[in-house]
């Protein structure tokens, strides 16, 4: 006599088991798997299914550390600018500081050494840069405000110190507004580049050229 397997006799297939690990490592697993995703596949393709797919887990996992997609998000944005972001803006010095000042670099050549830096940044940590500096059309919006207010901070700490610069009156045609946005979105024009098309121009290159052009802006007094 002969049996029929029915389609309710048949094996269903696992869902990935996830061992049990402390929460806060769960997170930054599940916070890789996210960079992840959004590095190799774009914005587009980031929600809860990929991340739980990267990471091998069950969604239920990533629902167990995160509430949402957006919390997940705001998560790893928060991880990544604290890897990155903030060694970003130190860099640049206090607004109260002179660049005249006698512990201060001349401006042309603290311009220069902050591009030195920024591509050395790019280097070590590609992949930060590549959540933050993608082209914001397919972000979601939770990570295209938080990025925009990064760089808003980011741009008033250029300004601020650029009005300290730009004292005197052969630097009185110049608005420190104007110029920190064109140097702000020259970075990030060129940090893209460095991501996407390496080789493009030498690091050292652009490091020479920006101490040209602004010690053609103003020269060293002292």
């Amino acid at each position: 006599m002969s049996t029929h397997t029915t389609s309710g006799d048949r094996p269903r297939k696992r869902r990935p088991y996830a061992p049990r690990v402390p929460i806060e490592q769960r997170r930054e697993q599940l916070l890789d798997a996210a960079l992840a995703v959004i590095v190799s596949d774009g914005y587009d393709r980031i929600s809860i299914d990929a991340v739980a797919k990267r990471a091998g887990v069950a969604r239920s996992v990533v629902y167990g550390a995160y509430d949402n997609l957006d919390t997940l998000l705001t998560a790893l944005l928060d991880r990544q600018q604290a890897r990155a972001f903030e060694r970003l803006l130190a860099t640049l010095p206090d607004s109260t500081e002179s660049p005249e000042s006698p512990e201060s670099p001349e401006p042309a050549a603290f311009a220069a050494e902050t591009v030195r830096r920024m591509s050395a940044m790019l280097r070590q940590d590609p992949d930060t840069w590549r959540l933050i500096l993608s082209p914001p059309g397919n972000m979601p919006a939770v990570v295209r405000d938080r990025i925009e207010a990064d760089r808003e901070r980011f741009r008033l700490r250029v300004e601020a110190w650029l009005s300290h610069a730009l004292t005197g009156p052969d630097h009185d045609a110049l608005d420190p507004r104007v110029l920190a946005h064109a140097l702000v979105a020259c970075a990030e024009h060129f940090g893209r580049l460095a991501l996407t098309a390496p080789g493009t121009f030498d690091p050292a290159h652009l490091v020479d050229q920006v101490r040209l052009i602004l010690g053609a802006l103003w020269p060293r007094t002292r």
